[in-house]
């Protein structure tokens, strides 16, 4: 009998809810899971019918981080082998960075090691007001090495080297007011955040969202002088485009 699936995806209408599915170790990550988020990650990015994506966890947490059972392979791993384990957990978090369309967290329970980083790579984040974040490899002699380019991205250097080299844990608010999540409420209002997201969205032009993530990739470590002719030329292209002209036509006829 083959095992059950590490993660449920299930499309509603246009809208892909990506469930991490190992409730009995807090949806933790191990090989399998690794790889079957990076080959729905892959698909999807392919997919041009698909407007948004939902990444949430089974049961009482998001993810508690790396699972115990896997870190006690790890210690009997050679370098060589750590550093296959790594790539393919770096694969992972970029196949989600750079999917095109925009990628929501909800998060509920603990978002730890790399499920803060999931929290990280996640366009729009929203946290039950009792949920817990932490970078706290270095409790384990470990570092967050594979999310730090996420990480940093998302909450900036002072943040990042406070949450680095304590390795403390911080409730939902602090993960906010350093921007590591956009929202946060009571649990019971999770679901309801989440869909006032996906309203925003489905309002907005497909194209020009793929667009704006691309153009926020290409920019991210530009001076204003090298970004300016990338911007110059991304929005005369979306100027001309069908779905621009339609949508200005359609707003301007209002």
């Amino acid at each position: 009998m083959s095992e059950p699936s590490t993660i449920h995806v299930r499309r509603v209408a246009n809208v892909d809810y990506v469930t991490l599915n190992r409730p009995e170790v807090r949806n933790a990550f191990n090989e399998r899971l690794i790889a079957e988020m990076t080959a729905w990650a892959k698909q999807a990015a392919a997919d041009h019918s698909l407007r948004a994506v939902v990444m949430s966890g089974a049961g009482q947490s998001f993810c508690a981080g790396a699972d115990l059972a896997w870190m006690a392979k790890m210690a009997e791993y050679t370098q060589e082998d750590n550093l296959r384990d790594a790539q393919a957990a770096a694969a992972m978090f970029a196949a989600i960075d750079t999917l095109p369309m925009p990628v929501v967290a909800q998060i509920h329970g603990v978002a730890l090691g790399g499920g803060a980083g999931l929290a990280a790579v996640a366009d729009i984040a929203v946290a039950a007001d009792a949920a817990t974040f932490g970078f706290t490899e270095v409790k384990l002699g470990l570092i967050p090495a594979v999310i730090a380019p996420y990480v940093l991205a998302k909450i900036g250097q002072s943040a990042a080297r406070e949450l680095f080299v304590t390795g403390r844990r911080f409730d939902a608010a602090h993960a906010r007011d350093i921007g590591l999540v956009h929202a946060v409420v009571p649990a019971a209002d999770l679901i309801d955040r989440v869909n006032k997201y996906l309203i925003e969205i489905a309002a907005n032009g497909p194209e020009a969202m793929r667009a704006a993530k691309a153009l926020l990739r290409g920019i991210a470590n530009q001076s204003i002088a090298d970004a300016a002719p990338i911007t110059a030329k991304a929005i005369a292209e979306r100027r001309v485009s069908e779905e621009a002209q339609r949508m200005m036509k359609g707003f301007l006829k209002k």
